[in-house]
């Protein structure tokens, strides 16, 4: 069985240092090498890689963007090249997912390759625990101020501060930017849980406003209200978050 292999990094002498030790076995074969997040996505969807060395830390489009704006009926066999500490590390092994610490070691290296292996030819899943890794890994970091969404056959990053509303259309959601619309693999409570809630607010079971895009609150003859956004648009306020909006307005509607 030969492996097809895709090695992502933004740092040249990273890659370079994955080339030669992936030369030292005869089943592997590169089908891929990338230097930022967009062009891995757009290279791991078109040459369907059995494995993917994973840089975790690069500009644009870190590893788990990378992963989150992928677009293909299974995940490769991820392994990550990573210099997290080992708070962090503790996640990977949690999740049973493989990591290689830089600067990469060969023995190490041949271990996760062999784990690689090991897992293909056991038909299991390539992304199991890969959702359970990426919540536990972002409970630590920053609030979300970006996001990969596919516009116009590339994958273009969003910043959440040019967002008007979100809203939820079954497993996606729909990023509002003016008359824009972008639509991005995730469900709204899992990208709620990454908003900055002194940003956005969530209004409705299936919307989330930014909270300075607001310029009316209409009440209607039931005692309900929509919201009137600054662009024009307009949306529902249900009595359920009713009180998150007051809460942030310091006031009863």
């Amino acid at each position: 069985m030969t492996l097809r292999v895709a090695i992502v990094d933004d740092e040249p002498p990273a890659r370079a240092r994955l080339r030669r030790l992936l030369r030292n076995h005869d089943d592997v074969e590169i089908v891929a090498e990338c230097g930022d997040g967009a062009a891995a996505v757009h290279a791991i969807e078109s040459a369907r890689p059995d494995v993917v060395f994973l840089d975790v830390q690069m500009p644009e489009l870190d590893g788990f963007e990378v992963l989150r704006a992928l677009d293909v009926p299974r995940l490769p066999a991820v392994i990550f090249v990573t210099a997290f500490d080992k708070y962090a590390l503790r996640a990977f092994e949690v999740h049973a997912l493989d990591y290689v610490l830089k600067p990469v070691e060969a023995d190490r290296f041949d271990r996760a390759l062999s784990h690689a292996r090991q897992r293909i030819l056991e038909r299991q899943s390539a992304g199991a625990g890969l959702s359970d890794l990426i919540r536990e890994l972002a409970r630590d970091r920053a609030h979300l101020t970006r996001i990969p969404v596919r516009s116009e056959g590339r994958v273009k990053v969003i910043d959440l501060g040019d967002v008007d509303w979100i809203s939820a259309a079954d497993n996606y959601v729909t990023l509002h930017i003016g008359r824009h619309e972008y639509l991005v693999r995730d469900t709204l409570s899992a990208l709620e849980q990454r908003l900055n809630a002194n940003e956005f607010v969530r209004v409705h079971r299936s919307t989330i406003v930014r909270l300075d895009r607001i310029a009316e609150l209409l009440p209607d003859l039931h005692g309900e209200f929509r919201i009137r956004l600054k662009n024009g648009a307009e949306v529902a306020l249900s009595r359920t978050y009713r009180a998150r909006v007051e809460e942030h307005f310091g006031r009863r509607l």
